[in-house]
């Protein structure tokens, strides 16, 4: 297992997905941020049923700059309750783990 994580965050359009995943990044809590178009959710929420379209960030981070993350995102997101999920990178290339461990620190 490696330090590195993979978070998922799901957002109501690509303009507030760029924006998010340019603070993250920015900010030193993510090395990358790739935003994937045209997803489609369905869930339950306050009671109704949803199905709408929305957009998905993949950011990539640390273990020890996942805290700093998950509260800017609970911040700056425009959701009651954003989906912020993570997941470890069991493996991965050595170069680009080093990578991202890099460019995960705090900007001063």
């Amino acid at each position: 297992m490696t330090d590195v994580l993979v978070v998922l965050c799901t957002c109501p359009d690509s303009a507030v997905a760029a924006k998010l995943g340019g603070g993250l990044v920015e900010n030193g809590f993510a090395a990358c941020v790739n935003i994937l178009p045209e997803i489609r959710s369905i869930y339950r929420w306050r009671g109704e049923l949803h199905n709408d379209g929305e957009v998905l960030m993949v950011a990539k981070t640390t273990r020890q700059a996942y805290p700093d993350l998950e509260a800017w995102l609970q911040k700056h997101h425009p959701y009651d309750v954003p989906e912020i999920l993570a997941v470890s990178a069991l493996e991965g290339s050595g170069s680009y783990l080093e990578w991202v461990k890099n460019q995960c620190q705090k900007i001063q």
